[in-house]
């Protein structure tokens, strides 16, 4: 098992991925280079921040990677408003993805902080 995959938040962010993949497979395909494209590339960001920090020697290399996934999943909560605004998820779909989003988030700052503070058991 690579060394990311031990981390909650990677295994909690890669869920969301799957999820955004699922959800942004309805988008309307006028948005296929648009708001679909921006929104599974952020996903993406995320785990491989996450994956790619972990690989790096000093904690403080790793934090900044974390740093770039937590903004990924900011923009990722955008996308998603957006998405509900103009209908191409229902409340229910977003609600489910929202939470998805903020529990990564919530794991991704855990492990922000762990790693910022010489810990990288997170």
């Amino acid at each position: 098992m690579p060394s990311y995959e031990r981390f909650a938040a990677w295994k909690r962010s890669y869920e969301l991925v799957l999820a955004l993949y699922d959800a942004t497979d309805e988008f309307p395909k006028n948005e296929l280079y648009g708001l679909t494209s921006q929104t599974r590339r952020a996903g993406f960001s995320v785990v491989a921040n996450i994956a790619e920090g972990s690989a790096k020697r000093g904690g403080r290399e790793f934090a900044r990677y974390l740093d770039i996934a937590l903004g990924s999943l900011t923009e990722i909560e955008v996308a998603l408003r957006l998405a509900r605004d103009r209908g191409y998820v229902t409340n229910e779909r977003w609600a489910e993805l929202e939470r998805l989003r903020n529990h990564a988030g919530v794991l991704t700052w855990r492990l922000y902080r762990a790693i910022r503070d010489g810990r990288r058991d997170q």
